[in-house]
C-alpha cells in the first residue's frame, strides 16, 4: 500500500489544483524544459527521466515520480521509478489510484511499460470527478 508523507501530499493538492486551474482556463500542461544535465543522468530512457527538471506539473510519492502533461483531449500521466527501476503497471495503477482520488479506474486508459507506466484520461474527468 502507497503511504504519502505530509508533503508529498501537499505537493498532490498543489500539481492537481494547478492542474485544475489550467484545465479551467483552457491553458496546455506542458512538460518541463529539457536540461540534458539532468534528464540524460545515469544512462535513463527520455520517459524515465522525465519532470527530473523542477516543474509545477510533477512530484514524488515514496518510490516513485509523477508527470502530467496535457495532449489535445485527453491528460497524460506518466509513473517512473525515483531509482530508474522497472515498475510493475500494478505500481503504476496504485500511484494512480492516490493522485487521482475519484476519478473512476474505468475512465483512465493504461499504456503500459517495463520503466514507465502511462496513463490517460479526459481533462473533464478532473472537473467532475477529482477529490482533492
Amino acid at each position: 500500500m502507497l503511504i504519502a508523507a505530509d508533503n508529498e501530499q501537499a505537493r498532490r493538492r498543489e500539481v492537481l489544483s494547478r492542474i485544475l486551474d489550467d484545465v479551467r482556463e483552457n491553458r496546455t500542461i506542458k512538460l518541463p524544459d529539457f536540461d540534458p544535465d539532468l534528464s540524460q543522468s545515469g544512462g535513463l530512457t527520455a520517459f524515465q527521466s522525465v519532470g527530473i527538471e523542477p516543474n509545477p506539473y510533477g512530484g514524488t510519492v515514496g518510490d516513485f515520480r509523477y508527470q502530467f502533461e496535457g495532449e489535445e483531449d485527453l491528460l497524460h500521466l506518466i509513473i517512473t521509478q525515483v531509482r530508474g527501476e522497472a515498475l510493475t503497471p500494478e505500481e503504476g495503477q496504485e500511484v494512480v489510484s492516490y493522485l487521482l482520488r475519484g476519478v473512476p479506474p474505468a475512465l483512465i486508459w493504461i499504456k503500459p511499460g517495463q520503466f514507465t507506466q502511462h496513463f490517460y484520461f479526459g481533462h473533464d474527468e478532473l472537473l467532475t470527478h477529482l477529490q482533492l
